[in-house]
């Protein structure tokens, strides 16, 4: 397959996951298929191809950063392709766990929704307010068992 190609799917072979989490949350299926941290390996294997064929690129790029190295290489459909399959592959990762970790904590699904959704477009903001909501909620929850102990006592 060329690059734009491979370009193009990437996106779409994460859809499935993002919509398992975001539109059937509590489905054992989805649990069960989110239990998994391979969910993102189709992203990962499509960055791997492009990894490897400009490896010798991609190492000078990571072993001795350098903004003009990294614009360079960014600015190559195959280093632009690469780039895209990392960022949606820990995305995904991301949006995996902030899913497990919302349900552990009980976070309500009508908060980690839109907060997945931002995380799929804006992966640095989706999880930055989903700390913001998880903290907020921890806070609470204190405050709570605090205040039921108080009324025990």
């Amino acid at each position: 397959m060329n690059t734009t190609t491979l370009f193009q799917i990437t996106f779409y072979l994460a859809v499935p996951f993002w919509a398992l989490m975001i539109l059937a949350p509590g489905w054992s299926w989805t649990r069960r298929i989110m239990g998994s941290p391979w969910s993102a390996v189709a992203p990962l294997a499509i960055y791997t191809v492009f990894a490897i064929g400009e490896f010798g690129t991609l190492w000078s790029v990571v072993s001795d950063p350098d903004l003009g190295t990294l614009s360079a290489f960014l600015g190559t459909p195959e280093g632009a392709a690469a780039i895209w399959a990392h960022l949606i592959a820990f995305d995904l990762f991301v949006g995996r766990w902030m899913y497990h970790d919302a349900r552990d904590r009980g976070v309500h699904h009508a908060f980690l929704a839109p907060l997945l959704v931002l995380t799929i477009l804006l992966s640095p903001f989706g999880l930055l307010a989903y700390l913001l909501v998880r903290s907020v909620g921890a806070r609470s929850g204190r405050h709570s068992a605090t205040t039921h102990a108080q009324h025990v006592v």
